[in-house]
């Protein structure tokens, strides 16, 4: 099985840009795919590139076990596709979007899920979170207090500080895909 790389990290940290980046950066014949999420979130909301979905939606897919795994944050529901098992078993590294909480209760699906936690100190976090102008302070001051709930002990976990230049912190996350390739990856390539 390839690897699942679990992103999570608290608001404001820059996660989808840190991935975004990263995407670009990674050598076109790398077999890695970055998931999508199904959000409970207007597509034009602003953020990451998302597929909204109505509860309704949510609910049925959810019934219909047509996610490889869901979770409720800051007033949506969030989901990555079941197709995700089907990349891995075609030879597809897979990098997902997640949350820390949803990790913590999970543990990864199998021995080869791999947590990244990107963060940036309280102070960036909150500037960042200010700048989207998203939501109300209320719900700013909420995201941020949620974020220091969390503390990551699983012993896999990489931590990527996105304090600096970005391109810094994307460079380590292909670094970090990169020496995750199953040899067989890595030998095709070369």
């Amino acid at each position: 099985m390839t690897p699942l790389i679990y992103v999570m990290g608290p608001s404001g940290a820059g996660k989808d840009s840190v991935m975004n980046l990263a995407r670009e950066m990674l050598p076109p014949d790398m077999p890695v795919a970055f998931a999508h999420r199904y959000i409970t979130r207007p597509a034009d909301a602003g953020g990451e590139n998302h597929i909204a979905l109505t509860h309704a939606e949510f609910a049925l897919r959810r019934q219909r076990a047509l996610f490889a795994f869901h979770w409720e944050a800051h007033g949506n529901h969030y989901g990555i596709g079941r197709e995700i098992h089907g990349w891995r078993n075609a030879g597809v590294t897979v990098v997902v979007s997640g949350s820390r909480e949803h990790y913590l209760k999970l543990g990864g699906i199998d021995d080869d899920t791999h947590p990244v936690l990107i963060t940036a100190p309280p102070e960036r976090l909150a500037e960042r979170l200010s700048a989207r102008r998203r939501e109300s302070e209320s719900a700013t001051a909420a995201r941020l207090g949620r974020g220091e709930t969390f503390e990551m002990t699983d012993p896999r976990l990489v931590t990527i500080l996105n304090d600096g230049a970005l391109e810094t912190a994307a460079r380590a996350f292909v670094s970090l895909i990169a020496r995750l390739q199953p040899s067989s990856a890595v030998r095709r390539r070369a």
